[in-house]
């Protein structure tokens, strides 16, 4: 059981929050993720990655997008509130060591699976160039938290309302074609975005580093929904990974797998928002007699 100690709304349904877990966080290491359930009886059970940790307050903060039923569930719980099951560190934590220049790519959400990741290079002496990309300016999340890291920052967004008008991978390959290109990459965002990623790297020979974590389901390699091929074997992302080289990932199948559960997912969310609506009428209802 972990208590709530904190919650903010970071943009539009994406939300901060503070966990107490004091075994977690002494354990866990960039690139980790939680399971969490909201029941100890049923229920589903989502991978949500370590976005933080503070060993002194045996604290670890993650950050969610609400997409289905159980991240709309989160979302409606306040500080205070307790998560009845909360499991980790799970995964392969990533690799850290000096390769020199580490552009770190963040996409929407990505960034927070990022932010521990480029906090640990460039704790080991690296130099971090950080690209994060969004929709618009209200989407930008953790801008505070990467120029605290960053040698250098770069912001877009596929409006231009901040920063600069462009999707991250203009920016990557300017990065690829300097006088001295980047030691490696490391990208999580969206798939079609790690995708093209890697495709921008691919030609200049720089390592690319990718994070799976979106195709999870259990988290424990029981399931098998988060098979992915990579360089033609099959891998379990979550215990195999979640990060693999981009480079050799099927891009094209995974985001085909992706969306196998979307109906179910949003029939289940749908139900869900309805049952929402009618408890907050019947308490107007009440307040009226």
């Amino acid at each position: 059981m972990a208590k709530i100690v904190s919650k903010k709304q970071l943009s539009e349904n994406v939300y901060q929050m503070e966990l107490e877990a004091k075994l977690i966080s002494e354990e866990r290491k960039a690139g980790q993720f939680i399971i969490l359930q909201l029941d100890e009886n049923y229920g589903e059970r989502i991978p949500l990655t370590i976005a933080d940790a503070n060993k002194e307050t045996g604290t670890i903060t993650i950050i969610f997008q609400v997409v289905g039923l159980t991240t709309e569930e989160l979302s409606q719980m306040n500080v205070g509130d307790n998560v009845p099951v909360l499991v980790g560190p799970l995964g392969t934590p990533t690799h850290i060591k000096k390769y020199g220049t580490v552009v770190c790519v963040g996409g929407g959400i990505g960034v927070a699976p990022l932010h521990p990741i480029a906090e640990a290079l460039k704790a080991a002496g690296n130099k971090v160039i950080t690209i994060v990309g969004a929709r618009n300016k209200e989407l930008v999340i953790m801008e505070d938290e990467m120029k605290k890291i960053a040698d250098e920052l770069i912001i877009c967004t596929d409006d231009g309302s901040y920063g600069r008008k462009a999707l991250v991978t203009e920016p990557l390959k300017e990065i690829c074609e300097r006088d001295q290109k980047p030691d490696m990459v490391i990208a999580i965002g969206p798939p079609i975005m790690m995708k093209f990623c890697a495709e921008t790297t691919r030609p200049y020979e720089v390592y690319t580093e990718v994070s799976l974590n979106t195709i999870m389901v259990d988290g424990t390699g029981m399931c098998g929904g988060c098979r992915v091929n990579v360089g033609g074997q099959v891998k379990f992302v979550c215990v195999d990974g979640p990060e693999f080289d981009g480079h050799l990932v099927d891009f094209d199948n995974m985001m085909a797998r992706l969306h196998s559960y979307d109906e179910i997912e949003h029939e289940k969310h749908a139900c869900y928002i309805d049952t929402l609506a009618d408890k907050k009428i019947k308490e107007i209802e009440e307040a009226q007699k």
